[in-house]
């Protein structure tokens, strides 16, 4: 899954994986146990996941949420250690993450989503928090393995080869014995 896939519904709790957008809307379905369906109208303001940014004072104006995500989990793995009903914390936490994020821009409730997204993504997207390098070598790794896994399924060992033989000859012996 990737963060082009993972959707953020304005006026609805939680995250929502896209499923394919429809005449009238979208297809979505709960990041959760539940996995619930559900069309998404054109009227609701839905937030891609890769296209969100942290505004930042710097001469690029915003971080990417992704990077952010990834900077997390390098930082903090599976337990950002943030509590989300302490604002002054929040705002400690994610000048440590993005050190130049816009103070007057990015407000407490956006620092909550934040956290609360990661937290989201780790139980039910971990794969998304990864950086590039990981997912490619895990890619690769999965692919070598199914490789051969397939090779394996295909060449013929000898007991299958005798087991075969013995088989055809078997069944040769029957044809003959019926006519």
């Amino acid at each position: 899954m990737e963060l082009s896939e993972i959707a953020s519904v304005t006026g609805k709790g939680g995250l929502f994986r896209v499923l394919k957008p429809t005449r009238t809307g979208m297809i979505i379905e709960t990041l959760d146990e539940q996995q619930k369906k559900m069309v998404i109208g054109v009227n609701q303001r839905v937030s891609v996941l890769k296209e969100v940014s942290i505004y930042t004072t710097s001469a690029d104006g915003a971080v990417p949420l992704e990077d952010v995500f990834q900077k997390i989990y390098a930082e903090f793995g599976d337990d950002p250690g943030v509590d989300t009903s302490d604002g002054e914390e929040l705002k400690a936490f994610l000048k440590h993450v993005v050190p130049d994020y816009d103070e007057g821009r990015v407000y407490v409730s956006d620092m909550k989503k934040l956290v609360n997204w990661y937290s989201i993504l780790l139980q039910y997207a971990p794969e998304v928090l990864k950086p590039a390098e990981e997912k490619e070598e895990e890619k690769s790794k999965e692919e070598s393995a199914s490789a051969e896994a397939s090779k394996e399924e295909t060449t013929p060992t000898a007991e299958t080869s005798t087991e075969e033989a013995e088989a055809a000859e078997e069944t040769a012996e029957t044809d003959k014995k019926g006519e």
